[in-house]
């Protein structure tokens, strides 16, 4: 639970005003595998934190800086009239809060999720093909003005050293080979740069009542790639991530894989209609996605084998990195090997 008292007087310090005040105490919102999200309102506020305000503070093994380039991506893109929420304040220092995190508007409307119903897809192509058609460089030289060299964690090469370097420091000797036909089957002709989400799914794109897209939310995986690198994230989102299952009877299941199954191919065949993707790029960044998320499965499954974390999430503990070692085994023809879930560790 967040300090209401430590971060008021963050607050306070920030904007010089000495009778800003908490509404209500901050109250926690669901959603995110690795960040603690919560819900406030202040009195006594400037006018860009007047408003209904969203605290999310990010998990203390994490670069605090991260803090600093989500709000640079979501600002400058804000700034281009894309609805990424405005961040007015943003703390990489650990004192203040435990951890880096980000102060920002909270868009109104219910995620895309909720609402479900035909159009789903058709709404996901178009508020992901108009993210591709903002100034890439625009937000680029805002990352590099809050970080200095932080633009390099949003390239796909920057993205592969980091994987080499988690690899190497957790001895995920399962992946290396996983990784070395990343590094070799590198696409030689790609696309103009453009931001690619990384995370863009039902749940993170907010939508009114007359279905008119109000947000997009988590911006920490944002990419200046190939538009295809996005496109195909998506796709192993859809089809593989463990959304929606909760609640959901066991003999039902089959249904709702048939329908991801349906809203995959919808999503795929809007994006072909209105520009052609490369093949091969295409395949490339699927297996790029895959390996995103088994380097992160893989290193939080050791961790938790060593007793270096008492449980795992859901997600980690979940058939989840199989089902992506098995789409990358069928993409390149190497199936990576992941540690074991053991019960006791599982949430």
């Amino acid at each position: 639970m967040i300090d209401g008292a430590k971060l008021l007087g963050y607050l306070r310090k920030e904007t010089g005003a000495s009778g800003l005040g908490l509404a209500e105490p901050p109250v926690p919102v669901t959603g995110g595998f690795d960040t603690s999200i919560y819900a406030f309102h202040l009195v006594g506020a400037p006018l860009a934190l007047s408003g209904p305000l969203i605290l999310r503070v990010l998990a203390a093994h994490h670069d605090p800086r991260r803090a600093l380039r989500e709000q640079a991506i979501q600002n400058a893109l804000a700034a281009q009239g894309y609805p990424a929420p405005r961040a007015p304040l943003a703390s990489a220092d650990p004192a203040e809060l435990g951890a880096g995190f980000v102060i920002m508007e909270r868009r109104p409307g219910r995620s895309l999720l909720e609402h479900r119903g035909l159009g789903m897809a058709g709404a996901l192509v178009r508020a992901q093909r108009r993210l591709h058609s903002m100034d890439a460089e625009a937000v680029r030289q805002a990352i590099e003005a809050a970080v200095p060299g932080g633009a390099q964690a949003h390239m796909v090469e920057g993205q592969l050293a980091q994987m080499e370097a988690r690899i190497v420091r957790s001895a995920l000797l399962g992946l290396v080979p996983a990784l070395g036909w990343l590094r070799a089957n590198r696409p030689t002709t790609e696309g103009p740069a453009v931001v690619c989400h990384g995370d863009f799914h039902p749940q993170n794109v907010l939508v009114g009542d007359r279905r008119e897209i109000t947000g997009v939310l988590d911006w920490p995986n944002v990419l200046l790639a190939d538009r295809a690198c996005d496109v195909a994230a998506s796709r192993v989102i859809l089809r593989y991530a463990p959304v929606g299952i909760a609640g959901v009877p066991l003999h039902l299941r089959w249904l709702l894989r048939a329908a991801r199954a349906v809203l995959v191919r919808r999503f795929m065949a809007g994006h072909r209609r209105a520009q052609p993707l490369d093949g091969d790029a295409l395949r490339y960044y699927e297996a790029f996605a895959c390996m995103r998320g088994l380097v992160r499965v893989a290193e939080n499954r050791t961790a938790a084998d060593v007793g270096v974390v008492s449980s795992l999430t859901r997600l980690d503990s979940s058939r989840f990195g199989e089902r992506l070692a098995r789409r990358f085994g069928k993409l390149t023809g190497i199936t990576p090997r992941l540690p074991r879930v053991k019960e006791s560790k599982v949430s």
